[in-house]
């Protein structure tokens, strides 16, 4: 017999466990660009073109396979009519 899981109750069950919400928040930026990327109708060599860049370097970034310096974001951002924010949080206690 199969259950069905809301998505919502099984992501806040596994950001219990600390090894999947530091993969997760690693991955939430590249996720917030493929998906605006994506919303605003561009392809990855589209939006490379209007920040100057080539192709391989934004499938890098939405990947998370690399660690873009803040300027590049921001160009990224700008090419996508959105913005960056850079929030410096205390850790929670475990």
């Amino acid at each position: 017999m199969s259950t069905n899981v809301r998505f919502e109750d099984w992501a806040a069950e596994q950001m219990k466990d600390s090894e999947f919400r530091e993969a997760y928040e690693a991955l939430e930026p590249a996720y917030q660009i493929a998906r605006l990327r994506i919303l605003r109708g561009l392809t990855q060599q589209q939006l490379a073109e209007k920040v100057g860049t080539k192709q391989p370097s934004i499938a890098r970034l939405e990947g998370g396979r690399s660690t873009p310096s803040l300027d590049f974001l921001r160009r990224v951002a700008q090419a996508l009519d959105a913005r960056v924010e850079v929030r410096v949080v205390p850790r929670v206690a475990e």
